[in-house]
């Protein structure tokens, strides 16, 4: 039977649209979005389905319905399998969806924290002082060595996301990220920006990480057989306890490093849990060859592939 690193997917991966085909087919993911409604107290159900793409694109937004898209798809996927991981981790915000998925965060309590969480992450930068882009085809040293050449007078900018070998996040100051995007074209190396809202995992996000304390420590944790891998050090979390989250608001995401971890660990399947194929492409870049990689964004398709791993 594979070894399998369930993966849940962070911001990025929304559509409007996401969820609707789960809920015309299934009961459970029905039951999910209607839990998540009555959790907020509004009608994600609608934002997700239909839109607006601007209201869904919204941080405090996104969160719970990429949480709540993905938990649904999770819900499935056992439901109607076998499925039975070995690890599990999530990219920033989907570290939320890796507990629930684990048992150790009841969903409903994780919608209401991500909803907080965005709205916490929002209000820690003025709109339009903050900035994210994504730097390709330059290794995590060379860039924390440019990131530390820019002009402090311009502000901050760090390398915030080390997705792969050579894909990361770099995230600040408006200006800083801008002079140091300058630089990397100049250089030749491609530097897109990310169309978001706020600086997000750096160190500018420090006031939603104080906002968010209090919320975080007296969240239960249910100490469950189940193991994560924390984004804050990219290693298995034994027992996991809520400073990894609460760190997490401003702090790196260490995807190459939760990868290694997990094969390390012997896992020989990446699965990716919930909207789109963001993590799916990561891993594909970042694994070793030979190891298998799938994801969920046709949920039939991953049925049939959660079947196929568990009779293996």
């Amino acid at each position: 039977m594979a070894s399998i690193l369930a993966m849940f997917p962070g911001q990025g991966s929304q559509y409007v649209g996401m969820g609707k085909e789960l809920c015309d087919q299934y009961d459970v993911a029905r039951r999910t979005f209607s839990e998540a409604d009555e959790a907020l107290g509004f009608a994600l159900s609608d934002l997700c389905f239909d839109g607006p793409e601007s209201e869904l694109r919204l941080t405090a937004n996104q969160q719970p319905a990429i949480l709540t898209t993905s938990v649904a798809t999770w819900r499935i996927l056992t439901g109607e399998t076998d499925l039975s991981p070995k690890l599990f981790a999530g990219h920033s915000l989907g570290e939320y969806s890796a507990l629930v998925a684990a048992g150790k965060l009841d969903f409903s309590h994780a919608v209401k924290l991500v909803r907080m969480r965005g709205q916490a992450m929002q209000r820690a930068v003025p709109e339009g002082t903050g900035a994210m882009a994504a730097v390709i085809g330059l290794d995590p040293e060379s860039l924390i060595e440019k990131c530390s050449a820019v002009d402090t007078r311009l502000g901050k900018v760090e390398v915030v996301n080390f997705n792969g070998p050579q894909q990361q996040i770099i995230s600040g100051h408006k200006e800083a990220v801008d002079a140091l995007a300058k630089t990397l074209a100049d250089e030749k190396i491609r530097c897109a920006p990310l169309p978001v809202s706020a600086p997000f995992h750096s160190s500018l996000m420090a006031p939603a990480r104080e906002e968010m304390t209090p919320q975080l420590e007296s969240t239960p944790l249910e100490p469950t057989a189940h193991s994560v891998i924390a984004n804050l050090t990219g290693r298995l979390a034994q027992p996991y306890s809520a400073d990894n989250l609460i760190r997490q608001i401003d702090s790196p995401v260490l995807w190459t490093d939760t990868l290694a971890t997990a094969v390390a660990e012997g896992c020989d399947t990446f699965f990716e849990i919930g909207p789109g194929k963001v993590l799916f492409g990561l891993a594909r870049k970042a694994v070793p060859r030979g190891l298998k990689i799938i994801h969920s964004d046709a949920v039939e398709k991953a049925i049939e592939g959660a079947r196929a791993l568990t009779t293996q």
